[in-house]
Formats: structure tokens, C-alpha cells, sequence
């Protein structure tokens, strides 16, 4: 059964400065909640409750945040404000633990999720990006449904997503054969390649940043060689492993958004408050009135 989620949080957040020069990227907010917040609730709604954290000096913040805060709780409690306090406390749901690995050096992906070998042991775990914010509006979240094709097929999962051809280069690309993957549909991979040039492509699948890993990955990370940029990475050590001990590719169904860059982060805000019971009304009218 998957419990154990690696969350790799240790990255500096370049994309988004200077908002992140004080604040980590995974605190800048979504509406109402942190991004990473959104994702440890996704995580928690397939299933995962223990929740591995990969971090560094500097993000103490995240760790705050899924801790109890007494004096804030009591005087929200003191003032009536049952809502907000619920809301306060329950940033970690009590059947949940969150645990914090320290990364020493920035050292790829790879590596990241490496560091957090000995409290995965010697089980399967998923490895979830918190850059990426999957965005299910139809309700049926696209990890949940992954980790429902790893119960049912036995086999790890790459979430993927469909993107245009002439924007390929800009991702890692799996290999299915030639095998059609429609939307919350799985196909086993015959291979990956990063950043392919359109014409060389085996398919326009992008992998997204959700991933579910038998134990034996982290057996491979520890003799991946540095690869681009001179770090250890994931891809290296899943084309070994799918040598092996074939993956599958999921397909999701939803919208992703990339809150790493400003772009992303803003088209987040927009989507996810035009759903909020709190602002969609307003922020509705507001875009209403732009001149665009």
C-alpha cells in the first residue's frame, strides 16, 4: 500500500525573484493557501499520509506552516471565528505526518529524492513536484486516479500530459510505442528523451512532475552518475529501472500549471479564484472590466 510521498523543496526559486528571495517559491500563495499546501492536500486525497519533505536552510517557513500555531489558533478561537481556525489547524490533517530531510547540496532531482532513502526504506512512494499545480475541476484528481492504475497494474507511473508538437523541446518526452494514451489512460513506456527537437520526438507525452517508484529506484540513484548539468537525475535512473521493471505513462485529464514561474502562478490565481466561494464573484467582474 503507498503511504510515503518525497516532496523535493529545496530549490532556490530563481523563476519567481525577486518574491522568493525571503519567502520560499512553495509559500507563495494560490487564493488563500500556499502552493504547497494545495499539493499536500492532493497527496492526502489519494491516499499518502506520510509526507517527506526534501528542504534547506532557509525554508523553515514550510515547516511552520504544517505545524500548530497556539497563539493564532486560541485568539481566532477567543474572537468566534470557527472558520478561520478550522482552516489554521487543519493545514495537516491529524492521520498525516510531515517529516523534513535536509538536501546539503543542490545536487539535481535525482539526488533529492535520494536523500530521503532511508525513511522511503523499502517501499514504493510517489515523488511529487510542488512547482507543478494540477488543477482537476471536475473533481477526480489525476494522482488519485494514478495511484489506482499502480493498485490495479503493479507497475510504477509517470503522470504525462499531452502538449503540442512544436513545443516539445521544452520537456522530457516519454516513448510509448506508438501506442495511443488517451486522457486518464496508461501505457507502458519504451523510453524517454529530454528536450527532444520536434522532429525527433517518439511522442508529444511531457512528463509533469508526479511519479509513483518501486523501492528499487533508490538502489539505482545511488550509482547514477552526474548526468546534465552535472547532477543525478530521476530520468537517468528511471531509464535503468524501466529497463527492468517496465513503467507506465498516465495521461491526465486535468490542467497543469507551472507555479514556479510568474506566468503559471498568476494563471493559478486566476483559474482556482474563479472557483473560490470567496472571490470568484468579484474577480469575475474585475476581469470583466479589463482592456485587453
Amino acid at each position: 500500500m503507498l503511504t510515503k510521498v518525497v516532496i523535493p523543496v529545496a530549490g532556490l526559486g530563481t523563476r519567481v525573484l525577486p518574491a522568493s528571495k525571503a519567502i520560499p517559491k512553495e509559500m507563495l500563495t494560490v487564493v488563500d493557501k500556499p502552493v504547497i499546501q494545495h499539493v499536500v492536500e492532493e497527496a492526502v486525497a489519494a491516499g499518502f499520509s506520510e509526507i517527506i519533505l526534501v528542504t534547506r536552510s532557509g525554508k523553515q517557513a514550510i515547516e511552520d506552516h504544517f505545524d500548530h500555531h497556539y497563539e493564532l489558533e486560541a485568539e481566532l478561537a477567543r474572537k468566534g471565528k470557527d472558520a478561520l481556525r478550522a482552516a489554521v489547524s487543519n493545514t495537516r490533517p491529524p492521520n498525516v505526518e510531515v517529516v523534513s530531510i535536509r538536501q546539503p547540496q543542490a545536487l539535481g532531482l535525482g539526488h533529492a529524492v535520494l536523500c530521503a532513502a532511508h525513511v522511503v526504506g523499502d517501499d514504493d512512494f510517489a515523488v511529487i513536484l510542488p512547482d507543478m499545480l494540477i488543477d482537476n475541476a471536475d473533481g477526480k484528481r489525476d494522482l488519485t486516479a494514478m495511484v489506482e492504475r499502480y493498485n490495479a497494474s503493479g507497475k510504477g507511473q509517470i503522470m504525462v500530459e499531452s502538449v503540442p508538437e512544436d513545443q516539445v523541446q521544452r520537456y522530457g518526452i516519454v516513448d510509448c510505442g506508438g501506442t495511443a494514451v488517451g486522457k486518464g489512460e496508461a501505457a507502458e513506456i519504451r523510453g524517454m528523451v529530454e528536450k527532444p527537437k520536434a522532429e525527433e520526438a517518439p511522442s508529444n507525452l511531457a512528463i509533469v512532475g508526479r511519479y509513483i517508484l518501486p523501492a528499487a529506484i533508490m538502489q539505482l540513484l545511488k550509482n547514477t552518475a552526474p548526468g546534465a548539468g552535472g547532477e543525478i537525475q530521476l530520468t537517468d535512473a528511471m531509464l535503468e529501472l524501466n529497463a527492468s521493471a517496465p513503467l507506465e505513462a498516465y495521461n491526465m485529464r486535468g490542467k497543469v500549471y507551472d507555479c514556479g514561474n510568474k506566468a503559471g502562478l498568476l494563471q493559478a490565481n486566476v483559474a482556482f479564484g474563479l472557483r473560490h466561494p470567496e472571490t470568484s464573484a468579484e474577480l469575475r467582474e474585475f476581469l470583466a472590466t479589463l482592456e485587453v
